[in-house]
């Protein structure tokens, strides 16, 4: 029972909870998408389809809730109560298009946000089990409280400059990891990101770049993580 007297226990078997129910919602949608005979599809009482972020979102408080009531000395029912929150995490974060869009559409062009929530939420989720920490560089601190809080502001500085170039993936993996930030407040913004709509006037050379980057560099990884994305989770080519 001593290993699961450890946070980082908790933290893994969110991570587990996470992808495993990622991976199995998955397999289920496109079952139903395929009408598989022999699968229970939805889950439509009196015709009204069931959207399983309503599951997820139960499952998350009830993980939660049960996290910070059950005493500190219950590790097995707090490991069982992260793996809760972590299968409510992925059910929730699946249908993160649905409720940006308020609207389902799930296997759009637009459903794809979905995936990449996901993905990042694993991502973040296992960084932090390899042992990075949010806002790090403790090999700088030292003892000094000035330089540590100086260190994560700068951090996270850089960070919200490398999201407001549209960097998303660097932003927020760099609250994680060292230098990403940086990488990505100093490069080139992608076009129609806020700092290129307040800093690159129209026809000027930087936005000129933007453009040319975006269609030599950025397009086609987009392209390569859509097909990996997409056999994992499956063809978002419906209509919106």
């Amino acid at each position: 029972m001593y290993a699961l007297d450890l946070p980082q226990s908790r933290l893994l078997f969110f991570f587990l909870g996470l992808v495993l129910t990622f991976v199995l919602i998955r397999i289920s949608v496109r079952l139903i998408r395929a009408k598989v005979r022999w699968w229970p599809g939805n889950i439509t009482p009196g015709g009204t389809h069931i959207h399983h972020v309503v599951f997820g979102a139960v499952f998350m408080l009830l993980g939660g809730v049960i996290g910070l009531a059950v005493p500190d000395d219950m590790h097995g029912v707090r490991v069982a109560a992260a793996a809760l929150l972590g299968v409510g995490a992925a059910l929730v974060l699946d249908e993160f298009a649905l409720i940006l869009h308020l609207r389902d559409v799930y296997w759009t062009k637009d459903g794809r946000l979905s995936v990449d929530a996901v993905f990042l939420a694993i991502g973040m989720t296992g960084l932090l089990l390899l042992g990075a920490r949010p806002l790090g560089y403790d090999e700088f601190y030292g003892e000094g409280v000035a330089l540590r809080v100086l260190i994560i502001l700068l951090n996270l500085g850089f960070a919200i400059v490398a999201l407001l170039k549209g960097k998303v993936w660097t932003g927020l993996l760099g609250l994680l990891v060292p230098v990403l930030p940086e990488i990505g407040a100093v490069r080139l913004a992608r076009p129609g990101s806020p700092w290129a709509r307040w800093r690159y006037t129209e026809g000027s050379r930087k936005l000129r770049r933007a453009y040319r980057r975006e269609a030599r560099i950025r397009q086609p990884l987009i392209r390569v993580k859509i097909r990996v994305q997409e056999f994992i989770s499956g063809r978002h080519d419906e209509e919106a």
